[in-house]
This record gives structure tokens, C-alpha cells and sequence, in this order.
């Protein structure tokens, strides 16, 4: 394993554009070609796919295509959850969604972090990234989008279209942008 993965993997800053993490992701782009070609009775095929490409995926467990992620190995989906259409996930930190979790059509879990002060580090292709971890029993709206370094708590529901920010705790409802707690569950 190269420098720049193991910095990227200890959520160091790391170079996205180094060879080895360039490859790794043209290898997920491929599996993802064919995930996201797959007919609407290759359900079968899909789930060969699905075990391939991500790092767990729990019995029960499916995604809709279209799918989009960088390397695949870094998520992991419990058992009997579901993902819609057009999920996005940048999982250049671990991305671990539990079990019984429904994430609505074309959210967006996005772990990477790009230096915000430092204006050449960004021209140079320098960031890092935080994990995001989402609780059992969690309900994602459609178009929600999750920044990195959140936890969502176990059985919350968080509204169509907000923008999660901050972790939350288990059994609320959150919405809006930034989210926020509308109450308790």
C-alpha cells in the first residue's frame, strides 16, 4: 500500500490524482459500469456485483441503480437496507450505513474534505476525509446530502433535501439546510 492510500485511510491529507487511488478508482468505475447497465430483472447479477465491489453488504440488503461511488471497498451496508435510485457515495473514508436503513433517491453521503485556508493545497490535489456512520433504522429522504465526519442516530428520519452537517441524535426528525433537530420521535 502506497503513502498516499495509507494517508488517505488514516484521514491524513493525501494527493487524489496519486496512481494507486487513480487505479482503484477506474477498477470501481468499471464494476460500477456494469452494476448500473444491469436490466430490470438481473437482480441476481446486481447482488454478485454489489458483494464484489462494496466492503459488506448485509442479507436483504439492495441498491437501485444508478450508483455512483469512488472505490467501493470502504463502504459497508447492513442487513435489510435499501439505497434508491442515483445514490451517490464518496467513500474515501469508511461509510458505514446499519441495518434496516432506507436512504430515498439521489442522496448524497460525501466523506471528503478539501483544505479551505490553504488555496495551494487544493490547486495541488491535496484533501482528506472523514467517516460517516448512519444508525440502524434510519430514513433518508430524497435528495438528502450527509457531510463528512456525521453520525446519524439509530431510528432517526431525516426530511427530503437537507443538508446534514452535524451528527444527530437517535429518534428525531431533522430537516432543512444546515439540518436540524424538528423533534423527538
Amino acid at each position: 500500500m502506497g503513502e498516499h492510500k495509507n494517508r488517505m485511510l488514516a484521514g491524513n491529507l493525501y494527493r487524489d490524482n496519486d496512481p494507486e487511488l487513480v487505479a482503484e478508482r477506474r477498477h470501481c468505475q468499471r464494476l460500477l459500469d456494469t452494476f448500473n447497465a444491469t436490466g430490470a430483472d438481473e437482480e441476481t447479477h446486481r447482488r454478485v456485483l454489489l458483494e464484489d465491489l462494496l466492503g459488506e453488504i448485509g442479507p436483504g440488503s439492495w441498491i437501485m441503480p444508478r450508483l455512483q461511488c469512488d472505490y467501493g471497498y470502504l463502504i459497508r451496508l447492513g442487513r435489510n437496507s435499501f439505497l434508491n435510485y442515483d445514490a451517490i457515495l464518496m467513500d474515501c473514508a469508511p461509510i458505514t450505513i446499519g441495518d434496516d436503513v432506507s436512504i430515498g433517491p439521489r442522496a448524497q453521503l460525501l466523506t471528503a474534505l478539501h483544505p479551505m485556508a490553504d488555496h495551494g493545497l487544493r490547486r495541488e490535489r491535496w484533501e482528506s476525509a472523514a467517516p460517516i456512520t448512519i444508525g440502524d433504522n434510519v430514513w433518508l429522504g430524497g435528495g438528502v446530502i450527509v457531510c463528512a465526519g456525521v453520525t446519524i442516530g439509530a431510528n432517526t428520519v431525516v426530511g427530503a433535501g437537507s443538508v446534514v452537517t452535524r451528527d444527530l441524535p437517535e429518534k428525531v426528525f431533522a430537516a432543512g439546510n444546515p439540518a436540524r433537530v424538528i423533534r423527538s420521535l
